[in-house]
C-alpha cells in the first residue's frame, strides 16, 4: 500500500528501484511491464480512497492505510487486515481489467464475447472488461510477497493473506455483470448491445465489508500432513472459500495506541440521531462529544422551465455537527 504515496510517473525501468516495499518478483514484473505498474499504483490510491469511504461510519476508518507502510493492526492478522488484503487484491485486478478495456495497457484488449446466444432484441458487442487478464496479472503481483521463501512473517499470516486476497478476487468475479446500451428510433430501445462489465470498486467494497463484519477467527493447526487454517470455535468444518478470516482480535480503536496501530476516535465526526456504529455513543466510546456549527450552501427554490432547463437559487443554512471528545 506504500505505492499509494508514489507521485512519479513510472516510464523508465530504473523507476522500479525507487518504488517502496516491492519484493524481487514484483520489481521484475515492474521492469518487464511499466504500463502495468502505473495501473497498479492507480489501484493502490483507489484502495485507500474506497476503503475510507466504506468505513467512514466505523471507529476503524482505514487510517492505518494512510501511513507509508501498514501500521501494526494490519500486520498482526486482524479482521481489518483481512479486509484490506481482500480489497487490495480485488482493486488491482479490477483496475487492470478496466485498463485493458480503455486501451491504457497495450498487452491486452477487450474481454471475450460470451459463448451463449443472447435473448431476442439483445446482441453482444461493445468492449467487455478483461477480467481474465486482470485476475492473472493481479494475482501474480498481489500474492508475490506471500509466496516468497525467505519473506519474514509467520506462515499462518501468509496463509491468511493468500486466502483473503482470493476472497477479494472471488468478489470481483461475482461483480461481472451484463451492461447494455439502447439503440432504436427516438430512443425506443428496439435493440440492445450488451457486454460483460465489472461493477464499480465501491460496490465490491460494500460486499467485502459485509464479509468483514461476519469474518471468522481461525487458528493454524495440523490437519493431515500439513498445518492449515481452521475456524477457532467450530473446527469441525474447513474454512469456506468466500469468508474472510483473521488470526488476532482487533483493538477497540477507541484510544490512540501506536503500538497497536490505533488512531483513536478523538475529533471524529459522529451522528447524534443514529443508533448504528456512527452514533456519538459508539463512535466516541462513551467519552462524550462536542457540538459545533457549520454553514452550508445548498441549491433551493428550483424551477423547471419549458423546455428544458432548471434554475435554482442558493440558500445558506447553519447545521449543527458533533465531534468526539
Amino acid at each position: 500500500q506504500s505505492l499509494s504515496q508514489t507521485t512519479q510517473h513510472i516510464n523508465k525501468t530504473q523507476h522500479c528501484k525507487t518504488l517502496p516495499g516491492l519484493v524481487s518478483s514484483q520489481a521484475q514484473l515492474c521492469r518487464s511491464n511499466l504500463e502495468l505498474m502505473q495501473t497498479i499504483i492507480q489501484a493502490a490510491r483507489e484502495v485507500k480512497k474506497v476503503c475510507q469511504k466504506t468505513f467512514t461510519d466505523m471507529r476503524w476508518n482505514c487510517s492505518s492505510i494512510d501511513a507509508p507502510k501498514f501500521l501494526p493492526d494490519l500486520e498482526r492478522g486482524t479482521r481489518e487486515s483481512a479486509f484490506v488484503y481482500a480489497l487490495s487484491a480485488a482493486a488491482i485486478s479490477h483496475t487492470i481489467a478496466r485498463a485493458c478495456t480503455s486501451g491504457d495497457l497495450r498487452l491486452c484488449s477487450c474481454g471475450p464475447i460470451p459463448g451463449e446466444i443472447p435473448e431476442p432484441g439483445y446482441r453482444w458487442g461493445g468492449c467487455a472488461d478483461n477480467l481474465h487478464y486482470g485476475l492473472l496479472m493481479g494475482s501474480k503481483f498481489s500474492d508475490a510477497p506471500m509466496k516468497m521463501k525467505k519473506k519474514s512473517g509467520s506462515n499462518a499470516n501468509k496463509l491468511m493473506h493468500l486466502h483473503n486476497s482470493e476472497v477479494g478476487r472471488q468478489a470481483l468475479r461475482d461483480a461481472l455483470v451484463m451492461k447494455c446500451k439502447c439503440h432504436g428510433v427516438s430512443g425506443s430501445c428496439s435493440i440492445r448491445t450488451c457486454w460483460r462489465g465489472l461493477q464499480d470498486l465501491k460496490d465490491i467494497a460494500i460486499d467485502l465489508k459485509i464479509k468483514y463484519l461476519s469474518a471468522t477467527k481461525v487458528v493454524h493447526r495440523p490437519m493431515g500432513t500439513r498445518k492449515q487454517l481452521v475456524p477457532k470455535d467450530i473446527d469441525i468444518r474447513p474454512v469456506r472459500e468466500n469468508e474472510l478470516v483473521y488470526l488476532q482480535s482487533s483493538p477497540d480503536y477507541c484510544m490512540r495506541n501506536d503500538k497497536l496501530g490505533s488512531f483513536g476516535t478523538q475529533d471524529r465526526q459522529c451522528n447524534k440521531t443514529s443508533s448504528g456504529s456512527d452514533s456519538c455513543d459508539l463512535m466516541c466510546c462513551g467519552r462524550g462529544y462536542n457540538p459545533y456549527s457549520e454553514r452550508v450552501v445548498e441549491r433551493c427554490h428550483c424551477k423547471y422551465h419549458w423546455c428544458c432547463y432548471v434554475t435554482c437559487k442558493k440558500c445558506e443554512r447553519t447545521v449543527e455537527k458533533y465531534v468526539c471528545k
